[in-house]
């Protein structure tokens, strides 16, 4: 642990939070009786097999969809009362999105790709800097093409990083990526949790990467199935899968 976050303000508070979808006659139980709560600076794993709910959780808490049931505040703001507007404006300023598979705009380069995100940005980072501080300083008039997937997804990276984002949330960041660009990826992450005290929430159904957690919310069948403290954090490059 980087310090002791049990005295950080509480960024996230997660309360009695179910989702359900309607498909046809049928209810389907996404997410039932979540109770969690995030803080300020926490790398947060969520850690489940496929189906496990986590997904949904994640596009919760990213504001991309609203809780059936429950609450959930992020600071003082309810996200589930709030107006498709505030949504939105909650997702643009404050909220990082790193996906499996990177979403770069194919007819623009790297550079350009990260600018796309600091023109809607108040204050944003600087472009070159921000593409040096992933390792792609030499790449950044590259096309996505012209990339490897882990290079790809470090451009990824810095798109989400670049407007200074409180909460970087990342689905499956390397699960497209063979094991030693994984590892590349995650300690990308890594400097970018420890340099900006960035809040990350990290979804994955690889239990290796929990390792790299403060703490892991385990889901099984879209319940918390346990949350646990990790006590002696992993670096990414000490990871193996």
């Amino acid at each position: 642990m980087h310090g002791n976050h049990d005295d950080l303000e509480a960024l996230y508070v997660l309360e009695n939070l179910g989702k359900s979808y309607r498909m046809g006659e049928v209810d389907v139980i996404a997410l039932t009786n979540i109770n969690i709560t995030i803080r300020r600076g926490e790398l947060v794993v969520i850690l489940g097999a496929s189906g496990s709910g986590k997904s949904t959780l994640m596009n919760i808490i990213g504001g991309l969809d609203t809780p059936t049931t429950g609450t959930i505040r992020f600071r003082s703001d309810d996200l589930t009362t709030a107006s498709d507007h505030l949504r939105t404006a909650y997702r643009r300023r404050s909220i990082g999105f790193v996906f499996q598979f990177y979403n770069l705009i194919p007819s623009l380069t790297a550079r350009e790709n990260v600018q796309l995100v600091t023109d809607l940005t108040e204050d944003p980072l600087d472009v070159e800097e921000v593409l040096g501080l992933v390792g792609l300083a030499d790449r950044m008039d590259h096309f996505p093409s012209q990339l490897s997937g882990g290079e790809q997804q470090r451009v990824a990276i810095a798109r989400a990083i670049a407007k200074r984002p409180d909460v970087l949330l990342c689905d499956e960041p390397t699960g497209a990526l063979d094991l030693a660009t994984g590892i590349v990826v995650l300690d990308v992450i890594e400097q970018i949790h420890q340099r900006f005290d960035t809040t990350v929430v990290l979804i994955t159904h690889n239990a290796s990467i929990a390792k790299m957690a403060d703490r892991v919310i385990q889901m099984r069948s879209g319940a918390i199935a346990d949350i646990f403290s990790v006590e002696k954090r992993t670096a990414p490059k000490d990871l193996v899968w």
